[in-house]
């Protein structure tokens, strides 16, 4: 009698194991079935011999099962959906643009607080930027961290136009603030005018006291001696070592990626006008996490003050975009509603 109770526990179960016939896994309905029936029939001689990884996985299912039941209708709530549409459009006008990014426009343009990790859950998938954090000698981090508010750094980098012109193009950056202090473009670049350049951003009264540029032939003897008459320190990087510039070598990537990879210069004037453009939303308007985040020349009205709510905006106010080199970034602020 007991033999044949469970072999119709096991046929109603699909647990029938047939010669030559690998079982079925388990479902959780009927282990719960199991279970129930397990108080009136020997259960033990119906099953199937399992491994003990098999017991351990069928516990650690039960845990989480058992922790989401404990769990439910507790956790952040849920973004409004105004709020993740916003987002989703951010995301689309400005494919370059990661989560970081997004998160650190609503927090200073808008004042909603939303962590990045949210904000990835909202964006739609596809290729976007990320920050990443340089790792480089401690003793080097350590120096330019101390001495950033009086260390500014200049690089060269190339562009081709459509023509395959090969332009070259100067930049300058403090780095405490993260502002670029000039840029520039010529075709056959000297040290007399990479001196001019020089000239052209270091104004007669500053603060600064470090000067950062590499081991290339342009940046002559000269052009140091004149930097030193005008206060500055040089300090010339060891050489096949990028990362002992790491803030100009960052700020050049952050051209490319945000800008010349994506647009196709016709002219040296083309190419002026596109980089005037991006340096002062760069200047103006881009938020820098490494700034807290923060922008080095912030209008008035920036930072916008925390909404009461942390992800609602005031009714009587709206969001207006602005579009930058045509369309590829926009910026975004709070205006009264009409």
């Amino acid at each position: 009698m007991a033999q044949a109770e469970n072999l119709f526990l096991r046929k109603q179960l699909g647990l029938y194991q047939e010669p030559k016939v690998k079982p079925r896994r388990l479902r959780p309905a009927d282990r719960l079935v199991m279970v129930l029936l397990s108080r009136w029939l020997d259960w033990r001689d119906a099953l199937v011999v399992v491994k003990p990884e098999t017991l351990l996985r069928w516990h650690r299912a039960g845990f989480r099962l058992f922790r989401r039941w404990k769990s439910r209708g507790r956790g952040r709530p849920p973004l409004p959906d105004s709020l993740c549409t916003l987002i989703g459009q951010m995301a689309a006008d400005n494919p370059t643009w990661g989560e970081e990014r997004i998160a650190s426009e609503l927090f200073l343009k808008l004042g909603l607080r939303v962590s990045p990790r949210t904000v990835r859950t909202y964006m739609p998938k596809g290729p976007g930027g990320c920050g990443l954090r340089g790792r480089g000698d401690q003793r080097w981090v350590t120096f330019v961290r101390n001495h950033a508010e009086a260390i500014v750094a200049c690089d060269f980098f190339v562009s081709v136009t459509a023509t395959f012109r090969v332009l070259y193009v100067f930049v300058m950056m403090e780095i405490g603030s993260r502002k670029i202090l000039h840029c520039n473009i010529t075709e056959h670049p000297t040290a007399e005018w990479t001196l001019q350049q020089l000239r052209e951003a270091i104004p007669c009264h500053h603060q600064w006291r470090f000067l950062i540029h590499d081991r290339d032939s342009i940046f002559s003897k000269r052009t140091d001696d004149v930097v030193r008459r005008m206060g500055l320190r040089v300090l010339r990087t060891p050489v096949r070592a990028p990362k002992a510039n790491a803030f100009a070598e960052r700020l050049v990537g952050t051209i490319r990626r945000e800008c010349l990879d994506w647009l196709i210069p016709l002219s040296e004037n083309h190419l002026r006008r596109m980089l005037r453009e991006w340096v002062r939303h760069y200047n103006e308007a881009r938020p820098h996490a490494s700034l807290g985040p923060g922008i080095p020349e912030p209008p008035d009205g920036l930072p916008v003050p925390l909404q009461e709510h942390r992800h609602h905006l005031p009714e009587a106010s709206r969001v207006v975009s602005a579009p930058i080199l045509g369309g590829l970034h926009h910026e975004y602020r709070l205006d009264a509603a009409a």
